[in-house]
């Protein structure tokens, strides 16, 4: 029998990485790693990461509460609730919460490469090392992430 994965809304894998939390529902173990999915909740004036591109998955986001902020190049995208960000491999990226209030998102990843670098990035903090750009910058390396540094 094929096994099916019910992630309760106080299960999954919970990562705290400063002001973001990233729960991590289907790390790719229940769809033959062909899907992750996490569910990312962002504080308050919380910038996300260095603007990046992924070379081997696409990412998605759906806004399930608050408003983030997409930068794609030059083109920051409001998106309230509701609103759907797909970014195919090669995009440059990154998000932010610029207001008063929590934000949460749904965050996929196909295939599930980057749940990992979720994981990396906690096992980091936990050594001791500071969770700076640079230091996310070096973990991204590892899941065939690079900065997009003609938008830094």
């Amino acid at each position: 029998m094929t096994q099916v994965s019910v992630v309760g809304p106080d299960d999954g894998e919970a990562i705290q990485l400063g002001p973001a939390r990233m729960r991590i529902l289907e790390d790719g173990t229940t769809t033959g790693h062909r899907l992750g999915i996490g569910e990312i909740t962002l504080a308050p004036h919380t910038e996300g990461p260095p603007q990046h591109r992924h070379a081997q998955h696409d990412e998605g986001f759906y806004v399930v509460s608050g408003t983030v902020h997409f930068t794609v190049g030059e083109t920051t995208h409001v998106a309230p609730a509701g609103t759907l960000a797909m970014i195919p491999p090669g995009a440059p990226h990154t998000f932010a919460n610029p207001g008063d209030t929590p934000a949460v998102m749904l965050n996929t990843f196909t295939p599930d490469l980057y749940v990992q670098y979720f994981r990396d990035l906690r096992d980091m903090i936990a050594a001791g090392q500071e969770l700076t750009p640079e230091s996310t910058v070096t973990v991204m390396s590892r899941y065939a992430t690079e900065p997009a540094t003609d938008y830094a």
